[in-house]
């Protein structure tokens, strides 16, 4: 299991994004990539300047966000 510190660690430079919306994603949307074993990196499409978060897949499900939701597994 990944700790925070080795998580922000990874590069994200080349992961793919991918969005879930409950509806029409026109004022934008959650988006989640893996980033790693255990590791996954929610953004914001409307705030992409910012660099998304890190989480381990414990801390994903804690904070109520399931991958299967994005179309991928855990």
């Amino acid at each position: 299991m990944q700790n925070g510190t080795d998580l922000y660690a990874l590069d994200i430079n080349s992961v793919d994004f991918v969005q879930a919306c409950g509806g029409p994603c026109t004022e934008g949307c959650v988006a989640l990539a893996r980033i790693g074993e255990d590791a996954w990196a929610p953004g914001d499409t409307k705030r992409p300047d910012l660099e998304p978060l890190r989480f381990t897949s414990a801390e994903l499900a804690a904070a109520g966000i399931d991958p299967v939701r994005f179309g991928l597994s855990d």
